[in-house]
């Protein structure tokens, strides 16, 4: 039997790569940036199936062609596909897959990073010892924010959004609060269901984002959510950056209506406004979330997991 011809879209871990061209006649693009919308109209057209990483510019424009589309899956590299339009691919018959449950754990690890790194302004002391700029202990020097014993919202109560809450919950010591869209009723700690992300983010300490990147979130944490949070209160986002309205962010941010924001991900990444870096009272991580050895290569089995299935005939065990 004739291997099928697969693009991996950017290079994975070793083992990942060492694994799909053992099965596969495999090519793999020597570049890091997505694929862009021309892109993804060709090689729509030439590979049976891409295992497709963050960003590439699968629109819906990307799928129309005058020429039949060979590719059959997209196999996600990541469980938000916010870069695919599931609309188009299903219309043109093309199965769409991600990698659910293995972004848990190093995810919600980025979050718990982000609240310690912004409420203690661990960032800003770094910087200051490295400018030589120290003189040393100081009774008022650099106060921050408590985090043990604080409430912390959670706007997305899924896998992500119930990690970080488990870690703030046994770790601080902290009141958990959230909102999401089905009742939850497994919880293995105390947690307090609110009827909406507004008034989670009204009582929160820490608001940590962990909701999935589709069109109903987009700009979900708006001007309105954000002005609706305590003057003291931290916001944090590790879910897809479009859930927040960037620049309704940057605007509470200077005007210190917030008292800070810890970011792993941004609207338009990898592009961050100018406004946004210039500001003291926030944290900003270059998408780091699942940046760990033995996630990426769980990602990427569980990709090539959905792209062997689907090519035995099988349905893939992570459809979206």
């Amino acid at each position: 039997m004739t291997q099928k011809r697969v693009l991996i879209t950017r290079r994975l871990p070793d083992s990942v790569m060492e694994q799909a061209a053992s099965t596969y006649d495999l090519e793999t693009r020597d570049s890091e940036i997505p694929l862009t919308e021309a892109e993804a109209k060709r090689v729509l057209g030439e590979f049976d199936g891409v295992l497709t990483t963050l960003g590439d510019g699968f629109t819906a424009n990307a799928f129309e062609s005058s020429r039949p589309l060979k590719c059959r899956i997209l196999a996600n590299f990541g469980v938000g596909y916010n870069h695919i339009d599931i609309a188009a691919a299903e219309w043109h018959g093309i199965a769409v897959t991600n990698t659910p449950g293995t972004v848990t754990e190093s995810t919600a690890d980025i979050a718990l990073a982000l609240i310690l790194a912004t409420a203690r302004r661990v960032v800003e002391g770094d910087r200051l010892v490295r400018a030589g700029e120290w003189v040393g202990w100081q009774p008022t020097q650099m106060l921050g924010h408590a985090v043990s014993g604080k409430t912390v919202g959670i706007v997305g109560m899924g896998r992500i959004g119930q990690a970080v809450a488990k870690r703030c919950h046994f770790g601080f010591d902290m009141k958990v609060v959230y909102a999401t869209r089905s009742p939850i009723t497994d919880l293995e700690f105390t947690a307090t269901a609110m009827d909406s992300p507004k008034a989670a983010m009204q009582v929160a300490d820490f608001v940590v984002v962990t909701v999935s990147a589709n069109p109903s979130t987009h700009h979900l944490i708006n001007a309105e959510l954000i002005d609706a949070m305590q003057s003291h209160a931290i916001l944090i986002n590790v879910s897809r950056g479009d859930t927040i309205d960037e620049s309704s962010l940057v605007e509470a941010l200077e005007r210190q209506q917030i008292a800070g924001a810890g970011l792993d991900v941004y609207e338009f990444e990898p592009q961050v406004p100018p406004r946004l870096t210039a500001l003291s009272n926030v944290v900003l991580l270059p998408h780091l979330g699942t940046s760990v050895l033995s996630t990426r290569e769980a990602m990427g089995f569980m990709a090539l997991d959905n792209l062997n299935a689907f090519f035995a005939g099988k349905s893939p065990p992570n459809r979206v």
